[in-house]
């Protein structure tokens, strides 16, 4: 869906940059394109016609000329993109070590984007280990064991321990040897207080030095409610979207994670 989208965006440029005038024609026909595939990618309305009506009041601007014109508008449409879907955002770490937890609702993709990665960044030479505090999950523990192996990855887990806090507390003094460490968290079906306590109790007891919520792509514009919700809730830093090779249209979830200024670290497939 963003390919297609690009595409459209990089066709309408060439018909602004190749132009010898930018007459009505023209440019209702750049405004259809530009509407029907921001739509498409599920990019909310009211934003879909505030950039339009903006790229349509440029191209009559009298005062302009039309060389420079086409300049502005080009420059104004990539600004405003910029604006609807987010600016790019480094993943930096500190120097001293690293904890990032993870949060997120039932099936977002925790488990299996933080052994992603765990092997992104240990193939970047930092010694990487994995723990997995979901209690309530029963396969939860499992999962991240498997996914650890499969990438050679340390990890700790203890699926006999219903209390995470107990399980951190155990597990805490083996990890001053790592210098990044992953931390998985349990999900719900949505932010519920017991959820809310929980992760509140993980935040004071860790100190995590990230805190990033996962969210699958096909959760459309209601990420920008979910993204809210928990960024009240304990502040988090970021977001990483998963689920991007779906059906998923994507433009809706990095439009509501600009919204509420939730910058997105990683899109993942």
């Amino acid at each position: 869906m963003l390919e297609k989208l690009g595409e459209v965006l990089r066709k309408a440029t060439d018909k602004i940059a190749n132009a010898i005038f930018l007459d009505k024609n023209l440019v209702d026909s750049i405004i259809r394109d530009l509407q029907r595939a921001l739509i498409e990618a599920d990019v909310a309305i009211p934003l879909v016609k505030e950039l339009t009506d903006k790229i349509k009041k440029a191209a009559f601007d009298e005062r302009i000329q039309e060389i420079e014109k086409k300049e502005h508008i080009i420059k104004l449409l990539h600004d405003e993109l910029l604006k609807i879907l987010g600016e790019r955002a480094d993943f930096s770490l500190e120097k001293v070590q690293n904890k990032i937890m993870f949060l997120g609702l039932y099936g977002s993709g925790k488990t299996t984007t933080i052994a992603k990665l765990g092997n992104y960044f240990a193939k970047r030479g930092h010694k990487v280990a994995l723990v997995g505090l979901d209690v309530h999950r029963a396969a939860a523990a499992e999962q991240l064991k498997q996914l650890a192996e499969k990438q050679n990855l340390p990890y700790f887990v203890n699926p006999k321990e219903k209390d995470p806090i107990e399980i951190w507390k155990a597990i805490n003094p083996q990890l001053k040897d790592y210098d990044l460490i992953l931390i998985d968290t349990a999900g719900r079906h949505m932010l519920d207080q017991e959820l809310l306590k929980e992760i509140k109790t993980l935040n004071q007891e860790i100190k995590p030095t990230k805190t990033i919520l996962i969210m699958p792509a096909d959760i459309g514009q209601a990420a920008k409610k979910q993204s809210k919700e928990f960024q009240e809730a304990i502040n988090i830093d970021g977001v990483i979207i998963t689920r991007m090779d779906s059906t998923a249209k994507g433009g809706g979830v990095l439009a509501a994670c600009s919204e509420t200024k939730a910058k997105v670290y990683f899109i993942s497939t």
